[in-house]
């Protein structure tokens, strides 16, 4: 790793950690953003995805379950988009629509054919991990660099449906007593992290590690009511 201060150094590496990327990927995203791990991710996740798809194809699609009379997909189009792709509209899947160009496809048959992969890549947790951070950006509103809460659980809610995380109830019932605000990216990306090192019983919890401090006072949160027995 380049010569860089110790707090630049941990930059790079929880960067390389969270989005898998790599320290030169790690160093452009930093020094972009004048070291800010906020600004770094979404400098990342906003760099334009090499694709040979016909975004000509996507505009069509998009125009035939519009609204009518305005630039937006309503409740009937989503329905019709749904039978058309054979799926329920409240099916995962549905969640990544935003991401067509990305994954390759430009026309409803492809994407048909596309769904078993995308739910097979779920349990893969470095796909798992992309989609998980793709959500963000795709459902952050537009020009917003948090993610409003309800939007941020109902996300989570689906993501993490096949995983079966435990502590996702109460999680959620945690951040709607407890915080009511936006969702950060840092929290965001940071939670996965959590999920996916530590036990349900919270007994490898790190009360020194560099956890954002939602996630701290949610471990407080749990032990507090009873929720989990930790074993020191």
């Amino acid at each position: 790793m380049y010569k860089l201060g110790r707090g630049n150094r941990d930059k790079v590496q929880q960067f390389m950690t969270i989005t898998g990327a790599s320290e030169k990927v790690a160093l452009q995203a930093l020094k972009a953003s004048d070291w800010h791990l906020e600004g770094a991710f979404d400098f990342f996740y906003s760099q334009p995805q090499v694709s040979v798809v016909n975004t000509r194809h996507l505009e069509d699609i998009f125009n035939r379950y519009k609204e009518p009379d305005a630039d937006m997909i309503m409740v009937e189009g989503i329905s019709q988009f749904c039978n058309d792709l054979q799926v329920d509209p409240q099916d995962i899947v549905m969640e990544f629509i935003g991401g067509l160009q990305s994954i390759g496809v430009d026309s409803i048959e492809k994407f048909r054919g596309k769904l078993p992969s995308l739910r097979a890549e779920l349990k893969d947790d470095n796909k798992f991990r992309d989609i998980y951070n793709f959500a963000f950006t795709w459902a952050r509103e537009k020009g917003q660099k948090s993610l409003s809460l309800e939007t941020a659980i109902g996300m989570w809610q689906l993501l993490f449906a096949e995983r079966n995380w435990p502590l996702l109830d109460h999680w959620c019932q945690f951040l709607q007593v407890r915080h009511n605000k936006a969702i950060s990216r840092d929290t965001w990306s940071q939670l996965l992290e959590f999920v996916k090192t530590t036990d349900p019983q919270l007994s490898n919890y790190d009360d020194e590690g560099a956890w954002p401090y939602l996630i701290d006072e949610f471990v407080e949160y749990l032990t507090e009511n009873g929720l989990v027995q930790r074993k020191r």
